[in-house]
């Protein structure tokens, strides 16, 4: 075979080979495609985001993540694929998503809002007080994180208010189980649950009640003493409450012949006490 032969011969077989390697590529299911810049992959998550496509947005954030793990982008994608899948409700995912952002990046600039947003997923969840409320004592512990580990942060305010608002919500659960036991003569069960608002959800809307109906079931178990100095607390820092007018009513005494406020239901009763 002269020169010029082998010379064709050869570049035949490397062109058969280059063709069959491009088949080869394009055929197998497992060939790594050529992935678009970590910027472009962000950037086109976050329009997703925008457009409110939720899940898919989700799925993008990961695949920055998957892609360029070690990365910046891949950091912040870490979080906004928990902020995703908080805006789509899908709240498992997003505390999947955001507990392993806390983990991994505790002293980010952005640690503030990822334990933030984990409350939220748990405030969010807070269901009636004539249900287990087993989410909102997680969402209570949630909110007071963000509030001592981050309190002149941007939602430490926001986060108060929740506080109060779900500290309100346990307490309601409380009165409706002493409601329960009033109403079926299990006093000293009453007594306990109301007991409880009063010591423990002391700045919420339903002391005044709890104190009302701890007077009722002293007053149903014949110890006076004990529903007088309950009336008497219950006088003297609600005396405008309408729970204190039936207390002072539920003690044998008319609504007409209420003391001025200077001289409030407290007062009397300390001072049969005292005699």
């Amino acid at each position: 075979m002269t020169n010029r032969l082998r010379l064709v011969a050869v570049l035949c077989l490397l062109s058969f080979l280059a063709l069959s390697g491009c088949a080869s590529d394009k055929d197998d299911p497992n060939a790594v495609e050529k992935q678009d810049p970590v910027e472009k992959m962000y950037n086109s998550a976050a329009d997703t985001l925008d457009a409110g496509s939720y899940t898919e947005a989700a799925k993008q954030f990961d695949a920055v993540e998957q892609n360029y793990p070690y990365s910046q982008w891949a950091t912040r994608a870490q979080l906004m694929a928990g902020y995703a899948s908080y805006k789509n409700l899908k709240y498992d995912e997003a505390l999947l998503a955001l507990n392993r952002f806390i983990e991994l990046h505790p002293g980010d600039n952005n640690i503030a809002y990822a334990y933030y947003l984990k409350a939220l997923c748990y405030y969010e969840q807070i269901t009636d007080v004539r249900r287990d409320q087993n989410m909102t004592e997680l969402a209570l512990d949630a909110l007071k994180q963000v509030k001592s580990r981050f309190p002149d942060s941007p939602y430490a305010k926001d986060v108060s208010l929740k506080i109060d608002l779900t500290l309100d919500h346990l307490a309601g659960k409380e009165m409706e189980i002493g409601r329960y036991y009033l109403e079926r003569k299990q006093f000293q069960s009453a007594i306990n649950r109301f007991e409880k608002v009063v010591e423990q959800y002391q700045t919420t809307t339903h002391v005044p009640e709890a104190l009302h109906r701890m007077t009722e079931a002293y007053l149903s178990l014949g110890i006076i003493d004990e529903a007088q100095k309950t009336a008497a607390i219950l006088g003297h820092n609600y005396p405008q409450s309408s729970w204190y007018h039936d207390t002072y009513k539920l003690m044998g005494e008319p609504e007409d012949t209420l003391p001025p406020p200077e001289k409030t239901i407290y007062d009397r009763t300390i001072g049969k006490i005292l005699n």
